[in-house]
């Protein structure tokens, strides 16, 4: 919950990216996440340098980059750590208590390459890349809701 909630309000401030500080009681409200969660959650990713923030009167948080420099696979890794399926199918791979041979073993050979592919995406999906994305799927429902007689 915690990476889908940092997700999520990483998104909420790219979408207002440029635009000065955005509280985290607005934060919340718009993307449904626990005010308490979020506060944790805003100063990891500050810590991780993700964010700058201003306490006090007038105070928030602002995306530290443009939302096109921020990864969700480097967000994901700086929450989670290695992105794998698997405990065996991650950077170094650890066997499984049912496992006999990491080195052959079919299942992690399989879940090593979804893994890879799943980084894959997460390396080469921006914020910004997801901000198109959510323009793009609104302005499709607008178009398949509109009609003329």
């Amino acid at each position: 919950m915690k990476t889908k909630y940092a997700l999520l309000a990483l998104s909420a401030l790219a979408k207002c990216h440029g635009q000065g500080l955005t509280q985290i009681a607005e934060i919340s409200a718009r993307q449904r996440i626990p005010h308490k969660f979020l506060e944790l959650i805003l100063l990891d990713l500050k810590n991780l340098g993700f964010l700058v923030s201003k306490k006090g009167r007038g105070g928030g948080y602002a995306l530290a980059r443009s939302p096109a420099e921020i990864s969700v696979g480097d967000i994901v890794r700086s929450l989670e750590g290695p992105v794998a399926v698997l405990p065996c199918a991650g950077p170094e791979p650890k066997a499984c208590d049912e496992c006999s041979d990491v080195q052959s073993c079919g299942l992690r050979m399989v879940m090593t390459r979804v893994s890879e592919n799943m980084a894959l995406v997460l390396d080469r999906t921006s914020l910004a890349d997801m901000q198109e994305w959510e323009v793009q799927a609104l302005t499709r429902r607008a178009q398949d809701s509109s009609y003329q007689i």
